[in-house]
């Protein structure tokens, strides 16, 4: 599909000041005057920030509430436990929790559903078990906004309760004690997208202001917050940004023997955003898609080498399972929409056959691949749990709202969506949706590359390209900076991985430039040598035999004009 290349438009004169000021390249100056980083101390921070510029915690609502019950509850030892969910910013979340309360003295339990017999958030089955433990508080982590019923049920067996969320409450809030939520209407706090993990550290670091301790008994624990916070795809911006960027520098030296056996497992040489978004978390989460979600909390609670090398064994063969499963799905799906109307502007399949833990990824390659709304559904009986993923500019949640009779429970955003129905609705909803995107004009929505920078021969520099690290961690409202270049002469060209990825050697007068294209094999056969071509991508230090060199990872390809 034909893709949209937007430049994005820059104050030269900002540019030029950045640039003189902190002695920087025109390309990092660029970068930081697009993502609107001007203020010089705003570009501080952003590039170095430091542990003095967290905001205050006590600006969060009923977070004075909390920490009284909390500090009470430790000083009277009770039995509290910790109920979070079963992703990486749960876990993550439940350990830094968990850890900082066992540091002031209060062993605490903790609850973690399973994904496949009870699904997300706070259930009636679990609080019922909790009470008959005798636990008398309970502290919700990553969850928790949404359980008015529940919460109130917790109440009636005199259990207390404290949330602890990140997701956009509803018109009522539950009943709980405390409710730390920065997205609820009266929060005063500077920064509303914290992940769970975030808005844990917060409530750790004001309970470590009241009791006097020092600041590094709250902020041991940035490594593990750094891990939850990118794999949450939140902003990494503001907060987000302070947290990200500390935590990678702890990670590097992490004492936790959890993390060290998962950094080494996944092969990663380098301790960044992409280490963690695709050598970590995926490891983590697949506890949670195969239903062995307490797996992954052990591994970091544990403090035994031994032991973590040998949960991470397990967690590498539960991702290899899921890898498996979701390549099955994978082709069976695409199968399904070969021998559909290719005119067809979204994509909703079902079977009886698939694994509702794995759904999820499978309809987010399909949407990247076909760049359709997808939303795949998996029957045990006659009931369907789905998952589905959207493009930018179409409003996916808002799409099961106007088809919510067909439903029997849905929910999300604009871009991710879960959802319940019954077996015999599934046909009626399939073309309901399809029209229902028509009406929307999806057909008129096309995939745009934002581009940073149009770039020469002078920008690629080895040392502009190395300076470009300062902008890790990226991630959410951070994305890796998009660059173009023009008129490039093809030198080489040939498919790599039987035909699956692109290598190309490009001419500027004289230089040499590399790129790659993954997946983008097929374009082999489309260009030939001595074409001149337009290239979109990022750009990345390469190292072979000792000297390091600039390649491209293009994004998109076309002929110049």
């Amino acid at each position: 599909m034909r893709k949209k290349w937007e430049y994005q438009e820059c104050n030269q004169e900002e540019v030029e000041k950045i640039v003189n000021k902190f002695n920087i390249s025109k390309l990092l100056a660029t970068i930081l005057v697009n993502r609107g980083i001007t203020d010089e101390k705003e570009i501080e921070i952003f590039l170095n920030p430091t542990r003095n510029d967290f905001h205050d915690p006590y600006l969060m609502p009923d977070m004075k509430i909390a920490v009284d019950r909390i500090i009470k509850a430790i000083n009277a030892n009770e039995k509290v436990i910790i109920y979070g969910d079963y992703d990486v910013d749960g876990i993550t979340s439940i350990t830094v929790l968990k850890k900082f309360l066992k540091d002031c003295g209060l062993e605490t339990g903790y609850y973690i559903p399973n994904r496949l017999s009870e699904g997300y958030g706070l259930n009636k089955e679990a609080i019922d078990k909790i009470k008959e433990q005798d636990y008398t508080l309970i502290i919700t982590v990553d969850c928790g906004i949404s359980a008015i019923d529940e919460i109130e049920y917790a109440n009636s067996l005199g259990i207390e309760t404290i949330v602890t969320d990140h997701h956009e409450p509803m018109e009522t809030l539950p009943n709980a004690l405390a409710i730390i939520d920065l997205k609820r209407k009266d929060s005063e706090y500077p920064f509303k997208s914290l992940a769970g993990c975030g808005v844990v550290f917060k409530l750790s670091q004001a309970i470590g202001i009241k009791l006097n301790m020092p600041e590094k008994e709250y902020l041991k624990y940035l490594d593990i917050v750094c891990l939850g916070t990118i794999s949450d795809i939140v902003p990494l911006v503001d907060e987000n940004r302070v947290i990200a960027k500390l935590g990678i520098k702890l990670i590097e030296v992490t004492k936790s023997p959890g993390l060290k056996a998962l950094l080494n497992a996944s092969g990663y040489k380098q301790v960044n955003s992409n280490a963690i978004s695709f050598g970590i978390a995926p490891r983590i989460n697949a506890c949670g898609r195969m239903g062995h979600e307490k797996e992954a909390l052990e591994l970091f609670l544990t403090e035994n080498i031994v032991e973590a090398n040998a949960i991470t064994e397990k967690l590498n063969q539960y991702n290899k399972e899921r890898q498996e499963i979701e390549k099955n799905i994978f082709e069976e799906a695409i199968a399904m929409i070969e021998k559909e109307d290719e005119n067809c502007k979204t994509i909703v399949l079902g079977s009886d056959k698939w694994h509702h833990g794995v759904i999820g990824i499978v309809s987010s390659k399909i949407t990247d691949m076909y760049f359709k709304p997808s939303i795949l559904i998996c029957f045990e009986g006659e009931e369907g749990k789905g998952s589905g993923r959207s493009i930018p500019g179409f409003d996916l949640h808002d799409a099961l709202v106007h088809l919510s009779d067909e439903l029997e429970k849905y929910g999300g955003h604009e871009m991710a969506v879960g959802l319940g129905i019954k077996k015999s609705n599934f046909n009626r909803f399939k073309e309901n949706f399809e029209e229902y995107a028509k009406s929307k004009n999806i057909s008129e929505i096309v995939p745009i590359i934002e581009i940073d920078k149009l770039i020469d021969l002078k920008d690629i520099a080895c040392e502009n390209v190395k300076e470009l690290d300062l902008l890790e961690p990226f991630g959410e409202s951070n994305r890796r900076p998009v660059f173009a270049y023009k008129n490039l002469k093809i030198d080489s060209i040939r498919a790599l991985s039987d035909g699956k990825h692109l290598k190309l050697t490009l001419k500027d007068e004289n230089t040499i430039i590399s790129a790659i294209g993954f997946n983008m094999g097929y374009l082999s056969k489309e260009y030939l040598i001595g074409d001149k071509i337009d290239i979109v991508g990022n750009l990345e230090i390469n190292s072979f035999n000792g000297k390091d060199y600039v390649q491209i990872n293009m994004k998109d390809i076309m002929k110049s004009y």
